[in-house]
């Protein structure tokens, strides 16, 4: 059963919802430890003055901000500890805003929040109504001695709480030197139509169990055959050349074509390999029937001037 990490209340206006925080996620990093390879005794870090062997306790390390190479600025813990956020229990509701104005960049770890032991109806009425009006509730709130900002939002009747990073500790791309390209590249029309419709080809509903930590799978695995005594040859790794960009169009429609064949069980049919001489061939085509009409349009110029002379 899961255990509450933390207890407080959700307060804006004058309603306040007492609720407990439960980790929304499971962590499932493997634990490997550090050992000798020759008799597997383990390894311990210690700390240890710098240019010294010297071992230095636990309390008598403080923090220090460096400045410059080799000059710090100390802190002692009374200092710190004096800037620690009001401890408070309170989820404090700043605003109300559209779930689709957020960018998933600013968030960062979620939370499911449950009522408290006699809160369960105002928390019914919490979810529900911020269900039926679509928003999320933007709050601040101190956890484990640092305050937060945080977005609340209903799930299957069930409050969550995910945490969010401030606006300056999200880089803009544009102070990036290699994001963004000096000279914004041409695309075609066609170059676009062909990429959202291979994006439509691959639309589906999401479904979160689809996707596996595979890593983790074959690393479980292997210790689990290793642990049995089974001796395992570790495969090379094989060294990929890098590879020239490809053909644009080519790629787009043999992309197509492999997931409509992936789809409907048909062999994927794969596009000319000089598809844009072909359509210049097409549009080169198409030019005589522009004469043509060009032509027809100075024999009926021709006539109405015959015709106004011979009027006059």
């Amino acid at each position: 059963m899961a255990r509450a990490i933390w207890s407080g209340s959700i307060s804006f206006g004058l309603l306040n919802v007492p609720v407990k925080l439960y980790s929304a996620v499971a962590r499932r990093g493997i634990a490997l430890r550090e050992i000798r390879e020759s008799d597997s005794a383990r390894i311990k870090h210690r700390r240890v003055a710098e240019g010294t062997d010297e071992e230095v306790p636990y309390e008598k390390i403080i923090k220090a901000y460096e400045i410059t190479k080799d000059r710090y600025v100390p802190l002692s813990k009374d200092e710190l500890a004096s800037l620690d956020p009001k401890k408070t229990r309170a989820i404090e509701v700043q605003d109300f805003v559209e779930i689709a104005e957020i960018d998933p960049i600013y968030f960062d770890s979620p939370y499911y929040l449950g009522p408290a032991d006699g809160a369960e109806k105002a928390y019914s009425l919490l979810a529900q109504a911020l269900e039926r009006s679509g928003k999320v509730a933007i709050a601040r709130f101190v956890f484990r001695n640092k305050e937060h900002l945080a977005a609340i939002r209903p799930g299957d009747g069930v409050l969550t709480l995910t945490t969010m990073r401030f606006a300056d500790e999200v880089v803009p791309p544009d102070e990036l030197d290699d994001v963004l390209p000096a000279e914004k590249p041409k695309i075609g029309k066609r170059e676009i139509e062909m990429a959202e419709q291979l994006i439509d080809s691959l639309t589906r509903d999401f479904d979160p169990t689809l996707y596996r930590d595979e890593y983790r799978e074959e690393l479980l695995a292997m210790i689990e055959r290793k642990a049995a005594g089974e001796d395992v040859v570790a495969a090379p790794q094989e060294e990929r050349e890098p590879t020239k960009a490809p053909d644009l169009m080519a790629a787009l429609e043999q992309s197509i074509a492999d997931v409509r064949s992936k789809r409907e069980g048909e062999p994927a049919k794969k596009p000319a390999a000089k598809a844009t001489k072909k359509r210049t061939a097409k549009a080169k085509a198409k030019k005589p029937a522009a004469k043509s009409g060009s032509k027809t349009s100075a024999k009926k110029r021709a006539s109405s001037r015959a015709k106004a002379k011979s009027s006059k």
